[in-house]
């Protein structure tokens, strides 16, 4: 029977839209059927499918504007792919590995959307870390809004934009989905978080991933948090529920979700076999709430198709699956020597000429530290370019402004960043909650929006949180969106020991976890001057720079240096030979340089003349220097602070073995810390990390062998 209410909801919509409606709901259903199919015959690789939540979806894109508002969307949201502009044609490329995939140049598997026009943000097969990005996302509209001295800011955001991520149920369980809520709430920004909960994580169903089964009724007291629940199955009331959450957020008055209880009526992909955890009663019940069945039914119901008619959209529907999926199967996969295309930037490269200005560079004033020649930077960078913005725990002056006439500022638990908030504002240089993933994925999401945040990790050993982000997201966008979007960023972190009393948790110093991930550059300058010069060049950086700094180098005497001017540069992969020899060489850097130039100074005294090369930049790094080096002392050192093991200096080792074997008159020798902690005692400390007389000792060995 067709209620007063149900005519209301339909006479807000044009019969025509409704049928579109249809249409596109059943056309996401028959793509994850034509893929099923494919998939049996081995010419499909993977499938998930988005069936059931369709309704839900139809209702959001309706209302969301594509290339205006922005979108982080879960692999479930085929429905508002096609309603978006993704079409089938598009969507089959993908699923067969297409090299004319718009999504991922077959780099990703389906269902992992992605259209910078439309700004459907590309997104990875980790779940919950679109949270955050898409926080970023929002938080860069917010910064634009605000930051006037953007010349062009207008063009970069919109006053009423929304910033749409959706998830299953199951995502909420993440912890950066809380995070993002935090922050989302905190600054109310512009969110629409479309939760679309079909009762199951794989095979664990909602009651014991989150507690007490409603993730709304959960998140329900985040101040200023708009939350509305919803049949998802059901298109009108779906399309009713997320016209009052889109126009709460496009008000400016805060975050919103929707929970939106949907069906899925297929497993949860194709290697999975719901049967054999959901009986079939239960099965039965989801198929009787099928939204297209519903919606088909109800367009009949009330006169706007017949039968008839309602199967000739089907059938037109299916035609062009059919039609698109022949033309998707005929095109080829991309070209094997495209597999390292795009994994760093092909229009910038910071290892150029264009970077490296050392050589004419002009030293004035007083020798400066590190601390010292690392904020100049900063203040200078920050002067030249309006997009840069600085983030992280403790890195503001104080977060209360009021303050500042007050009080000192803090500027950073070792001061780098000291008076950076007093110079260019609170919008500019902002804190953190203390939550790593919030900061690295909330850059992520702004530098992909056009600003160039510079974030700052307190101690490199509390870097972890962030190693999702960190490992899955920011050095792999550019390469899984085939170069459609891409995340600049530079990412500043305090590492290593030799500070007493540092223990486990302070003196780490694990960088080949980092350089060993395509897409990330890693520096760690080892003087003040060297680390002007490479910061610059990191900001300048058209990729993800992690620039690691040295607390016990951060105001040592030894390696103070002048203030070189507002243009000076370091490219990466250029290594520095910071003392000349003939008889051995030792690659080195970080704390290590000082260390391997005292014990070669010592070895002089026994006629042994000890060259020592600072690599300085560690991804790249610079194998022509080391080639030089070897070929004319036959005899090396690697020195390094990771442990011996698996460390950074072993794959330099080996390298060194495998392609300059016929040059060397010795085995090559690692020098480095112990395969254990850093211990609070300090001479247990000094007996774990490498020192001066470890350095001297493997000189000795190598120089008589």
């Amino acid at each position: 029977m067709v209620t007063d209410l149900m005519v209301e909801r339909r006479l807000a919509l044009a019969p025509a839209t409704l049928v579109s409606v249809y249409r596109t709901m059943y056309t996401s259903r028959r793509i994850d059927d034509k893929e099923l199919v494919l998939k049996r015959q081995n010419r499909v690789y993977f499938q998930i499918s988005g069936a059931g939540h369709e309704a839900v979806l139809i209702a959001a894109g309706l209302q969301l504007r594509p290339g205006y508002d922005w979108f982080f969307a879960y692999y479930r949201d085929r429905a508002l792919a096609l309603q978006l502009g993704i079409s089938p044609y598009d969507q089959l490329l993908g699923a067969v590995a297409a090299k004319d995939d718009p999504n991922s140049g077959a780099r990703q598997m389906p269902s992992h959307w992605s259209n910078p026009n439309l700004h459907v943000f590309s997104r990875s097969s980790a779940t919950g870390t679109q949270f955050l990005q898409a926080i970023g996302a929002a938080e860069a509209g917010y910064r634009y809004s605000m930051i006037k001295e953007i010349e062009d800011r207008a063009a970069h955001f919109k006053h009423d934009e929304v910033v749409y991520v959706s998830a299953g149920d199951g995502t909420t369980s993440e912890g950066e989905f809380w995070e993002s809520l935090n922050t989302a709430c905190n600054l109310k920004l512009p969110v629409l978080y479309l939760i679309e909960d079909n009762g199951y994580a794989i095979s664990v169903p909602v009651e014991v991933q989150t507690a007490g089964g409603s993730i709304s009724r959960l998140v329900s007291s985040f101040p200023g948090l708009y939350i509305e629940e919803c049949d998802g199955t059901d298109f009108l009331a779906s399309y009713e529920t997320l016209g009052r959450a889109i126009e709460y957020v496009r008000e400016r008055r805060g975050p919103a979700l929707v929970h939106a209880h949907v069906v899925r009526p297929y497993s949860h992909s194709q290697s999975d076999d719901e049967s054999l955890y959901r009986p079939e009663e239960e099965r039965a019940i989801d198929a009787a709430r099928d939204p297209i069945k519903q919606l088909g039914n109800l367009l009949v119901r009330e006169g706007i198709l017949t039968p008839e008619e309602l199967q000739k959209v089907r059938d037109e529907a299916d035609a062009e699956i059919n039609e698109a999926a022949e033309r998707a199967l005929g095109m080829p996969q991309p070209p094997k020597e495209s597999a390292t295309l795009y994994v760093y930037s092909p229009d910038v490269d910071p290892a150029s000429s264009e970077f490296d200005t050392e050589d004419g560079a002009h030293l004035s004033g007083n020798e400066g530290t590190m601390v010292d020649l690392i904020n100049r930077c900063l203040h200078e960078e920050m002067e030249a370019n309006a997009r840069i913005v600085v983030l992280g725990e403790d890195v503001a002056d104080a977060s209360r402004a009021e303050y500042l006439n007050r009080v000192k500022g803090k500027g950073g638990v070792f001061k780098v960043t000291a008076n950076l908030q007093r110079r260019f504002g609170s919008d500019r240089v902002f804190n953190t909650p203390l939550a790593e993933a919030n900061v690295i994925g909330r850059a992520m999401g702004m530098a992909a929006r056009g600003l160039k945040p510079v974030a700052e990790i307190q101690f490199f050993d509390y870097i972890w949180p962030a190693f999702m982000q960190m490992r899955d997201e920011v050095p792999l966008l550019r390469w899984r969106s085939n170069n459609g979007w891409k995340c600049p960023m530079v990412v500043r972190v305090p590492v290593g020991g030799y500070l007493k009393g540092g223990a486990i948790y302070h003196s780490q110093s694990g960088v080949s976890t980092f350089t060993s991930i395509p897409g990330w550059r890693v520096v760690m300058p080892s003087t003040a001057l060297d680390a002007n010069g490479l910061l610059r060049t990191a900001i300048r950086c058209d990729d993800p720079v992690l620039f690691l700094e040295h607390k016990h180098l951060y105001r040592q005497t030894y390696n103070k240096g002048r203030y070189p001017g507002s243009d000076f540069m370091i490219p990466f992969g250029k290594a520095k030979v910071v003392r000349e020899g003939a008889d051995l060489t030792i690659i080195t850097y970080g704390a290590l340089v000082q260390r391997s130039l005292v014990a070669a100074k010592q070895a002089a005294q026994e006629d042994i003349s000890v060259e020592v090369i600072d690599l300085r930049s560690l991804n790249p790094y610079d194998w022509r220097a080391i080639e030089r080096s070897v070929k004319k002392t036959n005899r090396v050192i690697v020195a390094y602070e990771d442990f011996v093991s698996w460390g950074y200096g072993a794959e330099i080792a080996a390298r060194i073995a495998d392609e300059l074997f016929d040059h060397l008159d010795a085995p090559v020798k690692r020098v480095a810390a112990l395969d254990c902690f850093v211990a609070y005692a300090p001479d247990v400390e000094d007996a774990t990390l490498p020192q001066t007389e470890n350095v001297l000792e493997a000189i000795y060995d190598i120089a008589a062998y």
